[in-house]
């Protein structure tokens, strides 16, 4: 009898383990699939209008972001909120954002607050309502990028003006599960160009260079101390 219910017991463990680990890979496919495409509209949304504006002027300090124009993202793309003073515009960017081969490329969580300084309003934002309009239409990743390589070829979007960069120093900004906040940082949009000028990516070097096909732009990041509210960062 001992030895019946020893081994019920054991067949009964197994086929737990059985299910758990089946419930386990079926959620870490969904999780896996749930970023192939975009998910419904509502789940990049911020249904509190105030909630995404204060997210918006987050991204850089108070002395910055308390005159900015403020844009929100609405059910056909961003709408403006408030009206700035200094030139300078604060949105938060979706997860379309992201480079073309970021796995959260549709992730509804993502969300990057950026204050924009005048020349990049004029010369990012473009970018900004342009990947925005072709994710909210529906259109797949490769038809973004194909008609994202057409604009910039035909000269329908513009290549940064000099001087454009932006502050991204929320602490609430979210890259995704892989770089969470990441940290506090500038960037330095240029037309393409070489980075060794700026000793980008060198060892100990605090400039990172990014290149994100197919837009012909050098990005340049710069890790900052802080938080746009004045709080310390961690330091790696």
């Amino acid at each position: 009898m001992n030895r019946k219910m020893v081994r019920a017991i054991a067949l009964a463990g197994f086929g737990l383990v059985v299910v758990l680990a089946g419930l386990w890979q079926g959620r870490a496919e969904d999780s896996k699939a749930s970023y192939q495409r975009m998910a419904p509209l509502d789940q990049y949304l911020i249904a509190d209008r105030n909630t995404e504006m204060a997210l918006a002027r987050s991204a850089a300090p108070e002395s910055i972001s308390r005159d900015v124009e403020v844009l929100i993202l609405g059910q056909h793309g961003y709408e403006t909120a408030v009206k700035g003073k200094n030139g300078f515009v604060c949105l938060v960017e979706r997860s379309w954002m992201l480079p073309y081969d970021d796995p959260e490329f549709w992730d509804p969580k993502v969300r990057l607050p950026l204050c924009l300084n005048p020349p990049a309003a004029r010369s990012h934002l473009p970018l900004t309502r342009n990947q925005t309009e072709l994710a909210l239409s529906g259109l797949s990743k490769a038809q973004m990028f194909d008609r994202t390589k057409t604009a910039f070829e035909k000269n329908e979007l513009p290549v940064p003006e000099p001087g454009s960069m932006c502050y991204m120093m929320s602490k609430q900004q979210n890259f995704g599960p892989k770089y969470g906040n990441a940290d506090p940082h500038l960037m330095f949009w240029f037309p393409r160009k070489g980075d060794i000028n700026w000793g980008a990516d060198f060892p100990g070097s605090p400039v990172d260079v990014h290149q994100y096909s197919p837009q012909p732009i050098t990005e340049f990041d710069i890790s900052v101390s802080k938080w746009s509210d004045g709080t310390a960062a961690p330091r790696d």
